[in-house]
């Protein structure tokens, strides 16, 4: 994987699902797994893994933090309260959801626009392009991305998880 590093990105502030404000500096020295998700995708069942790599890795400095996005053909049309009613009951997430956010465009939130430099396995960097296309973002700061139709728990995905756990 392409590997991009941005001094600034823990800092970029995005917003909770209640309304308040995070940053990725909030999960300390942890690995996350940004990736927006949408509730009426092909890709939802992805849910499934992004929840089992939360239980497996959670206790060793790893979140996935979700962003709902509904910009792919309006797959994530429900208000916050329903997107994450369905996450828990039909999926049983217990990784942080965010509120929704456009991850392409003049609109792009912030952490998207920084995200969207990194370049992809074949060298190419820009929007993303469908529902759950994955970031992942390493304590020292390094990025690896992977597109949507890259599973969850990929080999490569797992790996690089893996090689940056804190413990």
């Amino acid at each position: 994987m392409t590997e991009a590093t941005t001094t600034d990105l823990r800092s970029i502030p995005f917003q909770t699902a209640d309304g308040g404000t995070a940053t990725l500096a909030d999960y300390g020295d942890q690995v996350v797994l940004v990736v927006n998700v949408a509730s009426r995708c092909g890709l939802t069942p992805q849910y499934e893994q992004l929840e089992q790599l939360q239980r497996a890795y959670a206790d060793r400095g790893f979140t996935v933090l979700g962003f709902p996005c509904n910009q792919f053909m309006g797959q994530e049309p429900g208000s916050m309260d329903e997107i994450l009613e369905y996450c828990a009951t039909t999926w049983g997430v217990t990784f942080p959801v965010f509120d929704k956010v456009k991850v392409n465009g003049g609109k792009a939130a912030p952490l998207y626009k920084s995200l969207k430099q990194t370049r992809d396995e074949d060298g190419k960097k820009g929007p993303v392009r469908w529902n759950f296309e994955k970031f992942v973002v390493t304590p020292g700061g390094g990025i690896h991305r992977f597109r949507p139709q890259t599973k969850p728990d990929d080999p490569a995905i797992v790996e690089v998880i893996e090689a940056n756990l804190s413990r």
